[in-house]
């Protein structure tokens, strides 16, 4: 069943109090136009608002934490790294991050930690909730105005999993273009949003 409700005050306030101890002003800043892109995007998709918000407000809870710390919590919780992780332990931000919020704000959904998890490699198996904080982050109107960005933010309310793909493509070509390493993840996402995209176009020209 879908729901407007949002998330409690009590654990936003929580959150945003932690954040502005961790997080520069501008971090906090991206992070809460995040929160309301992600709002806005799980209303129009009739998803749950309060798994979304609360995915959104601590999807970058590690973001600024240090690599050997991001590399210890990795140890800690038994992770295989892949090299590129280890060349590069900012991307361990996103799964450090879900690791933080069950353990200092004791979120048990695994829909909301999959979300903060996935937010910035994502996942070929992301749910609705993970695609909305995955195309918010991306997308939301601190990233720039460009004619792309604006078509793609459009796609992202027409169809998440379109959306999700040409995000994903978005992203590589940037990487590639400043000849960044790429996470295999990526790869996956892309392979598996591509797909999951023409079932979709299948079905409708079906329908």
């Amino acid at each position: 069943m879908t729901t407007s409700l949002l998330m409690s005050d009590t654990l936003r306030e929580d959150v945003l109090q932690w954040l502005k101890q961790e997080v520069p002003e501008k971090r906090l800043r991206h992070i809460l136009r995040v929160e309301e892109m992600a709002i806005a995007l799980a209303q129009h998709h009739g998803l749950s608002v309060a798994l979304v918000q609360q995915a959104g407000l601590m999807h970058d809870l590690a973001k600024c934490f240090p690599p050997k710390q991001l590399l210890a919590v990795a140890e800690a919780e038994g992770w295989t790294l892949d090299p590129a992780e280890v060349a590069c332990p900012h991307l361990l931000h996103a799964p450090v991050g879900a690791v933080v919020a069950r353990d200092t704000f004791g979120v048990s959904d695994e829909r909301v930690l999959k979300a903060i998890s996935n937010h910035t490699l994502g996942s070929p198996d992301m749910d609705a909730i993970s695609c909305v904080v995955y195309l918010a982050d991306a997308l939301e109107p601190g990233r720039g105005d460009t004619l792309k960005l604006q078509r793609l933010r459009d796609q992202s309310y027409r169809n998440l999993q379109g959306a999700v793909y040409e995000t994903c493509v978005f992203s590589l070509q940037h990487l590639l273009e400043n000849r960044r390493p790429i996470h295999p993840r990526t790869i996956l996402t892309h392979n598996g949003f591509l797909n999951a995209r023409h079932c979709q176009h299948s079905v409708d020209s079906a329908a």
